[in-house]
């Protein structure tokens, strides 16, 4: 083995670094601290040693304690983990215990059915094969004790320290049990910008290796460092640079025929509506006339399109007449400082195609378009490509 080769092997010992700020770190060990000292207090309190020769706190508590306090979004420490692991794994321990007057097989085998047991059961905790190993390593008292056991101390123990752990950690208003994020994109979406949750599952699927992470947590942070790859590659494009402007618009009094006139003569899709003080109040598409017009053919198309749109001379009509009455009221909107990589997922949301820029006062500068934003896009790995060239 080489030089390099035997370096290479030794930095894959080497810690990676911990992305948690001192605060939470302090936090977990507050926690930790506390719900150890509830767990044995309460648990000494109603076994109190005159009545029973059995430990009334057992050392793999700490080890829950730090998945409890310090990782609590670990799969590995949510609720059943813990209750369901701890009880299995003390249950299998003291089964083998009695079964095997060998300790050492008694131990090993102890561990193997504890490990299978929760895999079929979704329970996995690693401090539940301390539990099985002090089931049969823990000495006369844990042996004449028999399944006692595993309801004082085990299972006394793993729900005193977790309702102490769910106790603390809403007081210190952190989520537990643990409730994954859902900021992923849709399903859509992901097609988009990368990756399919059904591209996940398969790559999970082919690893086929429990991660010490939840599955949505895992989705969630891969498409958010998605994202954050495509905003170092654009970041420095804002809305601003690729806007269109200035913009076409209507007021809401305005008429359908004269809306309508402006969308043919600029050749567009869409008017933002506005008020008094240029903020936007709606916007009105070539799909909402369609929908107003309630087309089923396209031979009828044109016609009903002239019905619709031309004013009402009657004091008195049915017809919608001004834009207010058949614009869409909901519209999203973007800073004109925003990096252009925000828009990607406006975009690939149904419906949405023309995003209205505003500026700090929330007054329309003007709009970004699919079309504008793929040039925007385009342009820039044009260059990018370019510069590598030379």
């Amino acid at each position: 083995m080489s030089i390099e080769l035997f370096k290479e092997w030794l930095l894959r010992f080497y810690p990676a670094p911990i992305a948690v700020n001192w605060q939470e770190r302090l936090r977990a060990c507050c926690g930790a601290l506390i719900g150890i000292a509830i767990a044995g207090f309460i648990t000494h309190r109603l076994f109190p040693s005159s009545v029973t020769e059995l430990p009334w706190l057992i050392a793999p508590m700490g080890a829950s304690a730090v998945l409890l306090f310090a990782v609590p979004a670990s799969p590995l420490a949510q609720p059943w983990s813990i209750l369901g692991g701890n009880i299995i794994a003390a249950l299998v321990g003291v089964t083998c215990a009695k079964w095997f007057d060998i300790t050492l097989l008694a131990a090993a085998v102890a561990i193997a059915l504890a490990i299978a047991a929760m895999f079929a059961l979704r329970c996995i905790h690693p401090p539940a094969g301390a539990v099985a190993l002090t089931a049969v390593l823990g000495g006369s008292s844990v042996h004449a004790a028999g399944y006692h056991f595993v309801l004082m101390p085990v299972a006394i123990n793993s729900a005193l320290l977790l309702g102490a752990a769910m106790i603390y950690h809403a007081l210190t208003r952190h989520s537990y049990p643990h409730v994954a994020h859902k900021t992923a994109p849709t399903t859509k979406q992901s097609a988009q910008l990368g990756f399919t949750s059904g591209d996940l599952d398969l790559a999970l699927k082919n690893y086929n290796e429990i991660l010490d992470i939840n599955r949505d947590d895992l989705e969630t942070l891969l498409h958010e460092a998605e994202a954050n790859a495509y905003r170092r590659r654009f970041g420095e494009t804002t809305c601003a640079d690729v806007m269109t402007t200035p913009v076409v618009t209507v007021a809401f009094g305005d008429s359908l025929e004269d809306a309508w006139s402006l969308l043919i003569k600029h050749g567009i899709k869409a008017l933002p509506v506005i008020d008094k003080s240029k903020r936007v109040v709606g916007i009105i598409t070539q799909a909402d006339f369609l929908k107003h017009t309630g087309v089923h053919s396209h031979k009828t198309l044109a016609v009903r399109l002239a019905a619709f749109v031309q004013r009402v001379r009657t004091v008195h009509a049915d017809k919608p007449d001004v834009v207010g009455q058949i614009m869409t009221r909901r519209v999203l909107i973007a800073s004109a400082h925003k990096s252009v990589i925000d828009l990607v997922p406006l975009f690939a949301e149904a419906g949405h195609h023309h995003i209205p820029i505003v500026d700090d006062d929330l007054r329309l500068v003007g709009m970004v378009t699919q079309s504008d934003l793929i040039l925007a896009l385009y342009n820039k790995r044009l260059r990018e490509a370019t510069a590598i060239a030379l």
